[in-house]
């Protein structure tokens, strides 16, 4: 039997969140308005660096940030040593976003999730590898990436699976006038290290596609000009950013494609 990687987020009664941050009335009352916070957390321990800057180590939780997107990399030596997990985390105003990793030596052996809150309703989950299961509940709903809107307030387990790949479990509270986003990376099984490739997602940002000489862009299979076209987007196209490279940014499309483009025909797009 497959082991079950348990997360070890945990909202805590109406998720620490929201006793918190989430309805307006407590955030009034409190005066936190115009405040977000973030939660990060790994195993083992590794240096949480934001924006660069080496804040702390994990565990590590601040609720008096600006809303906006920060870069989050998280090393288990100086400041110059190779980041073992990065991306950008959305704060939201009210809420508080959570990072949780397990840390391993070799990428395809790590695994995690980064959790959001933002204005709207439902569930939207995504995962590297794409077309991963969804149990909610114990009840299948289908494959990521994937949305759903009728699951009812309040807390639900959820269960991500991949074939070859080792199981995510996830418990977390739905609030009425919130969207949770779970952005999950699964880990290797032991058995298919060796056979199977897919580095961990590093970024939740999306970016939009610029206009090109040729009236379209080209996404690669590798960061080169003379890599395989794997696809063509268009102008005004939206993107996945998955993690940035010196020139070139690795991306998916919308139906899940995944692929590198040239950094200077894409920005991110505005909130």
């Amino acid at each position: 039997m497959k082991k079950i990687i348990v997360s070890l987020l945990v909202f805590l009664g109406v998720i620490g969140i929201l006793i918190r941050f989430g309805y307006p009335i407590l955030v009034e009352r409190l005066g936190l308005q115009g405040r977000a916070g973030v939660k990060i957390d790994s195993n083992p321990k590794t240096q949480v660096f934001i924006n660069g800057q080496n804040i702390a180590t994990t565990p590590y939780q601040d609720e008096n940030l600006k809303e906006g997107e920060y870069l989050v990399e998280l090393k288990t030596g100086e400041a110059t040593a190779e980041a073992k997990w990065k991306g950008y985390v959305r704060l939201n105003t009210g809420t508080l976003s959570v990072v949780n990793r397990e840390i391993s030596g070799d990428q395809v052996n790590s695994s995690g999730e980064v959790i959001t809150l933002e204005s709207g309703s439902g569930v939207t989950v995504i995962s590297t590898p794409t077309e991963a299961t969804v149990l909610v509940d114990g009840q299948e709903k289908g494959r990521t990436p994937l949305t759903l809107s009728s699951l009812p307030a309040g807390e639900h387990q959820f269960i991500i699976s991949h074939d070859n790949f080792l199981n995510r479990s996830i418990r977390a509270n739905l609030v009425d006038g919130y969207n949770l986003k779970l952005n999950v990376d699964l880990a290797l099984s032991e058995a298919d290290l060796t056979q199977i490739s897919s580095p961990p997602i590093t970024s939740n940002v999306e970016l939009t596609v610029k206009k090109t000489p040729t009236g379209f862009l080209n996404i690669r299979e590798t960061a080169s000009t003379n890599a395989k076209v794997v696809v063509q987007v268009k102008p005004g196209d939206t993107l996945v950013l998955l993690e940035e490279l010196p020139n070139w940014d690795r991306v998916r499309t919308g139906d899940g494609k995944e692929g590198y483009v040239s950094s200077a025909y894409v920005e991110k797009k505005s909130s």
